[in-house]
């Protein structure tokens, strides 16, 4: 999120209102593909050669990852290093509303992404990874899925969608209905998230939902343009609280202020060696559930 070229995180406040909640580029550099296609591809060990998930044409390996971070020691379950790992503060939440990741293929190498956060948090939480020419199979058929409501969350700037936008009451109306709210978050850059707008033809006809909130980051992992741009996890910690779905909104908010603290530490070589007053209300929240 230090990426001076292309300042944009997840934003909301009135004096942000051009900018659209996502992530930015994060200051530890993206690390090389793995099996895992929820880490944008698959490794074929006999070819040397990676394959998109989507498409499953291959990709030319990448080069030796050796920039800063790159022989850190990271646990396997929260990504985060070892120093200071995540696990033992995570705890899930149930909501009403739903959280949809729409996320470019380079920000699920970035350790310091937080969109990752939401997922852990709230286990329905859908993460689909965006190519231009190959949407997303799953998503196209839960956007067709009458039991919800999507909403894509961007800025109301530009008057060509103007007849889209919305606001929180709409929200509110489809929960009356009976309907499941889902917020479409566009997890990339402020390049990479206007981009995704724009050039996805599914979501030309969804309501646009602007955030609006007078919440300044807490995110300390990089240095944003404005203390009004939000990180994806900030953004839907928001957007859950502002629906209603304000116990969620807590334990994310609580989850976020660990991962912050974790990191920001583990950067300085640092253990911490008592829990944060964050950790310590999710390890309460954790026993209260066992």
């Amino acid at each position: 999120m230090s990426d001076t070229r292309d300042p944009a995180a997840p934003t909301a406040g009135p004096d942000s209102a051009h900018a659209p909640p996502e992530t930015v580029a994060e200051c530890d550099p993206a690390e090389g593909l793995s099996g895992d296609p929820a880490a944008g591809g698959s490794h074929d060990s006999a070819t040397g050669l990676s394959h998109d998930p989507a498409t499953g044409h291959p990709r030319p390996p990448r080069r030796e990852f050796k920039a800063r971070g790159s022989f850190v020691t990271r646990c396997e379950g929260c990504n985060l290093p070892a120093l200071n790992c995540l696990c033992p503060y995570r705890v899930q939440a149930e909501c009403r509303a739903r959280v949809w990741l729409l996320t470019h293929p380079l920000e699920h190498h970035k350790p310091t992404n937080t969109g990752r956060l939401i997922r852990d948090v709230l286990p329905e939480t859908e993460v689909f990874t965006w190519y231009r020419t190959a949407p997303d199979a799953r998503l196209l058929a839960l956007l067709g899925d009458v039991r919800y409501a999507p909403f894509v969350i961007f800025p109301d700037d530009h008057e060509d969608y103007a007849h889209r936008v919305v606001g929180m009451d709409r929200v509110m109306a489809e929960v009356h209905a009976d309907k499941v709210p889902v917020f479409i978050i566009l997890d990339g850059t402020w390049r990479q998230a206007r981009r995704i707008f724009r050039k996805s033809p599914y979501l030309a006809e969804l309501p646009v939902l602007p955030l609006a909130t007078e919440r300044l980051t807490r995110y300390r992992l990089r240095k944003p343009a404005s203390a009004a741009h939000l990180c994806t996890a900030e953004v839907a910690v928001e957007l859950l609280r502002q629906a209603g779905d304000t116990e969620a909104a807590g334990i994310l908010d609580d989850y976020f202020d660990a991962f912050n603290d974790s990191y920001a530490a583990s950067r300085r070589h640092e253990k911490l060696e008592q829990p944060t007053p964050a950790m310590r209300r999710l390890q309460a929240r954790g026993a209260s559930a066992d």
